[in-house]
Formats: structure tokens, sequence, C-alpha cells
């Protein structure tokens, strides 16, 4: 009897651990979002208040830093800046920095089409589509539900995804929704 209890704990610890990979595969982690026009980051180098930067990405996404000149970020991984940046600075200006990059505000989201109050909103991360509508006012009377759309770049190409209920909206997703035809 133990042996089946312990298989079926196992199991059902195997299955739990899937199912919250899962889940967290939807959302954007830190590490493997890359950053766009709009984002709000923080540079810190422990222990180098001069080397704090914080600021707003902008369409070209080139930022002034200290010591390394101009860098180019859009597109780039948190982790990928952290190693730019580190590699800039050891040797020549520091012996062994410490460097953290911190996404301080996501890009918006776009909410277009049939709903009341179209336009842009704050990316809040774990956002549903279901909550994103929300945040729009919801649908209008023409609004057609089951048929809706989102473009997002992905590795630098723009892909057009088909969403439902359960999808998670991202920085700089496009969302529309169209018209039903009666």
């Amino acid at each position: 009897m133990r042996k089946y209890a312990a298989s079926f704990i196992w199991c059902f610890m195997t299955l739990l651990c899937l199912a919250s990979g899962f889940a967290q595969a939807q959302e954007p982690a830190q590490d493997a979002y890359s950053l766009g026009s709009g984002d709000v980051i923080k540079i810190t180098v422990f222990g180098q208040e001069d080397l704090t930067l914080e600021t707003r990405l902008s369409n070209i996404g080139n930022i002034k830093y200290p010591f390394l000149g101009e860098i180019k970020l859009i597109g780039r991984t948190v982790d990928e800046v952290e190693q730019l940046i580190d590699q800039g600075l050891r040797g020549d200006y520091l012996v062994d920095p410490s460097v953290s990059v911190t996404v301080i505000e996501y890009r918006p989201f776009f909410i277009d089409g049939e709903v009341k109050k179209p336009g842009g909103y704050p990316y809040q991360p774990g956002l549903s589509f279901d909550r994103a509508v929300a945040l729009a006012g919801g649908y209008t009377e023409r609004a057609n539900k089951s048929l809706v759309f989102a473009k997002r770049v992905v590795n630098g190409q723009e892909t057009t995804l088909e969403l439902d209920s359960n999808y998670i909206v991202y920085p700089g997703d496009i969302i529309t929704i169209p018209s039903r035809f009666f």
C-alpha cells in the first residue's frame, strides 16, 4: 500500500510542478523580456552612485552611459544589458563591478476597435485579456468577441496572434477587437 501512495504523491507533485511551470511561462520574466521603446529602466552599479541611471527608452533605444558612451538597449534582455555594462566597466574602470538592471515601468499595451475607451494603457504583470478589455471600458455592442487579434514583436518580427480569454497581455501588444456583422 505504501508503494502505491508514494507513486501517487510523486505523480501528483510532478503534475503540480508542470502546471505551475506552464502558468509562469506565459508571463514575461524580467530576464527573458526584451526591452523596447517606452520602458523605464534603472541601472545600478553597487557602490558607485555616479553610475546609477534611470531612463525611459526612446524610439531609437540608445542611452548615453558614463565611461561607455552610447549603447543600444532595445531588443536586449535585462541580463544582456547587465553583462554588457559589466564587461564595459570591468578592468579599465572597475575591478569587479556589480551591475543591476531593473525594469521600473513597462511600455504600455494598446487596445483598439470595438471597446468603449480604445487607447494605450499601462502594462501590469499578469494582465489577462479580459482585464485589459475591462480597463478599456468593456466591449461595445458591435464587438466580435470570438475573433480577437493581437500584434506582438517576437525576436524582432511582428506576429499576429488570435486571442482567447486566457491570453496574457505583454508590454507593447496591440490588441484589436473587430466589429461583427449582424
